[in-house]
């Protein structure tokens, strides 16, 4: 494990920057301490200090995954966000899209969104543009005893303050303006990372 050369630090953040800008300074300076991003065997790991210090008494060869994994460096060195960096993701995202769903699934087997399936989009979204995906159903894809407030609520849907839950991430093939008049089959958002790929891709995802 070591840091990121100036070269691969800057493919990570033009990379995070894609989908939620100058955020990535929030990834770094958190409240409860500061994050790093490792490299480890290709993939970028994203930790704390505190956990950094303690990888460090570990051997290379027996130091699996020091943190959380945000991508990888292909061979031509081009660096690919993970579905695994998620979570960190959506909360600072600033475009989002949602699908309807009749179309979840779809998405979750790694397909692009298409018109028909697209719910709503954030506005001002231009082409290209990073986004996060999120469903549009009321039913949560996590236990009651995940989220504490789902306890007792009837039928076990979420209360109005919940937020969606985001499914993976994308880039917008069509801006929000032409979105509102292409085809229904046409694409709107290329397919990037799901969470679908926690099953269909288990023994890879570190």
């Amino acid at each position: 494990m070591r840091p990121l050369t100036e070269a691969e630090t800057r493919a990570v953040f033009e990379k995070l920057g894609k989908y939620i800008g100058e955020n990535i300074q929030l990834l770094v300076d958190r409240p409860d301490g500061t994050y790093c991003f490792r490299l480890h065997r290709d993939r970028v790991y994203y930790l704390s200090e505190k956990l950094l210090k303690l990888a460090a008494s570990v051997p290379r060869e027996s130091l699996v995954a020091p943190g959380t994994c945000f991508g990888k460096f292909t061979k031509s060195q081009k660096f690919r966000l993970s579905v695994t960096a998620l979570d960190f993701l959506a909360p600072y995202a600033k475009y989002k899209v949602w699908v309807k769903p009749g179309s979840e699934q779809s998405f979750l087997y790694g397909n692009h969104v298409l018109k028909s399936g697209l719910g709503r989009i954030t506005e001002n979204t231009a082409q290209y543009q990073g986004v996060v995906v999120y469903s549009m159903a009321d039913v949560p894809l996590v236990s009651a005893r995940a989220l504490p407030g789902l306890r007792g609520v009837r039928g076990g849907r979420p209360p109005s303050h919940l937020p969606f839950i985001p499914q993976g991430f994308g880039v917008a093939a069509k801006s929000t303006q032409e979105c509102r008049k292409v085809d229904p089959l046409a694409i709107v958002v290329f397919h990037q990372a799901d969470v679908g790929e926690y099953v269909r891709n288990e023994n890879t995802l570190t």
